[in-house]
């Protein structure tokens, strides 16, 4: 992605998170980008600076605290005491071939309440060559003006001094006071993928980067079209999905839902702003429901390659908003399915599921079996696999695989139940799918999860041979 640089632990953790570390420096070492790569430390002497250093490390971020109070309650410590003790650990880590920054923890407190005990702070580490002090808005308490107005003040005190700002997420303004911080002079700004952090977290990677380049006069180096993959990758690891209208990144936020949107994107782009989905390697979608029009309809067939006449666009459009009205999923390859019976397509699909069974058992893999009439002729085939859906997914491989058919990759599969649904309820599962170029989403419906998933997939497959 080209950012510029990586915190990626706090000293002293554990000896696994430390045999990690050696794993990251050791990469960065063989890449060149070992001076990119930081980790928290704190300020006892030589400790922290001796577990990153048998790591591989080379730079520290020294947690200094950054308000008398937390200085003199939670050390128990004057800020004569706290402060030599800081001299120590950088000088020693100076000694060690270390590049220092330091953390001002609870800065946005401390700035507030004790002026003048965040400045003496700043001059001690000024005075002993940190590279770049970091202001944390730890609590996350800042508004846009007062970040605008501390800053300043710091900035202007200190010229030489490279300032980072901190921005923690409780009142929602992590990336507005982000933002403010830039516009005063600061240098740096700390941000993490999809805003993971303490509580409410930081400000999201994917909402900064494009925040300051149309905000701001700075210039950045990170990729804007590697966004939405590293947010993805994130969330698989994580386990925090991202809500999908999460700027740049939620799967619904170039989406068009009202149809008066889709006309004016058809008349000129009249919607279209500087976060176009292009520029984060994304495509606008058209929302098919009952708040759709013949514009959303017309687009998204566009998208397809299929073009109706006036009439037939109405009656499309009329099967769509009596789905929407049932709340039921309308995707874009839904559409080819509307078209069929619109223009009285008798001819049958191209390819169905007959009939599949699938073994579980405590002793032995799963098995499935399943029968197909795949383009008038059928299919059977078998396979075990670690779950009912992967049985089955490898059995239609093997029919793919005569077929002389590349199957699709899945991507992303999300099960949807109702709120206080019992064991019958109806089970929503959709499927994405990756095809060369084209993603193509489909869903299933059942009480049955890997039924409605099978559902999905049988509809994936009518699809890719109607695109064909």
């Amino acid at each position: 992605m080209k950012v510029d640089r990586i915190e990626i632990t706090s000293a002293r953790v554990s000896p696994g998170e430390q045999k990690t570390c050696k794993v990251i420096f050791d990469w960065a070492k063989k890449n060149n980008c070992l001076s990119k790569v930081e980790v928290l430390e704190f300020v006892d002497h030589n400790k922290s600076v001796d577990w990153i250093n048998e790591a591989g490390g080379k730079v520290i971020n020294l947690l200094c605290k950054g308000s008398e109070k937390h200085c003199r309650q939670q050390l128990n410590k004057t800020p004569k005491e706290h402060f030599s003790d800081i001299k120590k650990t950088i000088l020693y880590a100076h000694e060690k071939g270390f590049v220092v920054n330091a953390y001002l923890e609870d800065f946005s407190n401390g700035i507030k309440t004790s002026e003048k005990y965040v400045f003496d702070l700043v001059k001690v580490l000024n005075k002993n060559k940190v590279k770049r002090i970091m202001l944390a808005d730890t609590l996350g308490l800042f508004s846009p003006k007062e970040v605008e107005k501390y800053v300043t003040l710091l900035v202007n005190k200190f010229k030489t001094q490279q300032f980072d700002f901190h921005a923690h997420n409780d009142y929602g303004l992590a990336v507005a006071n982000s933002i403010a911080a830039v516009n005063a002079g600061c240098c740096g700004v700390h941000v993490t993928v999809n805003g993971l952090g303490e509580r409410t977290g930081n400000a999201p990677l994917e909402q900064m980067v494009p925040a300051i380049i149309d905000f701001t006069n700075k210039k950045i180096k990170a990729e804007e079209k590697q966004l939405a993959s590293a947010s993805h990758l994130v969330e698989l690891f994580s386990k925090r999905r991202m809500a999908k209208n999460a700027p740049i990144v939620g799967s619904v936020v170039f989406t068009q839902t009202a149809g008066i949107h889709a006309d004016g994107d058809k008349k000129g782009n009249l919607y279209v702003s500087k976060l176009s989905p292009k520029r984060f390697g994304r495509k606008t979608r058209y929302a098919l429901g009952k708040l759709s029009g013949k514009a959303s309809i017309s687009m998204a067939l566009k998208q397809l390659g299929v073009v109706l006449d006036e009439k037939e666009l109405k009656l499309v459009l009329k099967k769509v908003v009596e789905l929407g009205e049932k709340k039921e999923f309308v995707s874009k390859e839904d559409l080819l399915f509307l078209v069929d019976n619109v223009k009285n397509n008798e001819i049958k699909k191209l390819f169905k599921i007959r009939k599949y069974e699938i073994l579980s058992s405590s002793k032995r893999k799963l098995k499935a079996t399943l029968s197909v009439r795949f383009e008038g002729k059928k299919y059977k085939a078998s396979a075990y696999g670690d779950g009912g859906y992967d049985a089955f997914v490898t059995a239609l491989k093997k029919i793919f695989k005569q077929k002389k058919m590349h199957f699709p990759e899945l991507t992303d599969y999300e099960v949807r139940i109702p709120v206080g649904g019992k064991t019958d309820a109806l089970v929503e599962t959709k499927i994405t799918w990756k095809r060369g170029n084209k993603v193509i989403e489909t869903v299933g419906v059942s009480t049955d999860q890997i039924e409605a998933a099978i559902f999905a997939t049988e509809k994936m497959v009518n699809v890719i041979l109607k695109i064909n």
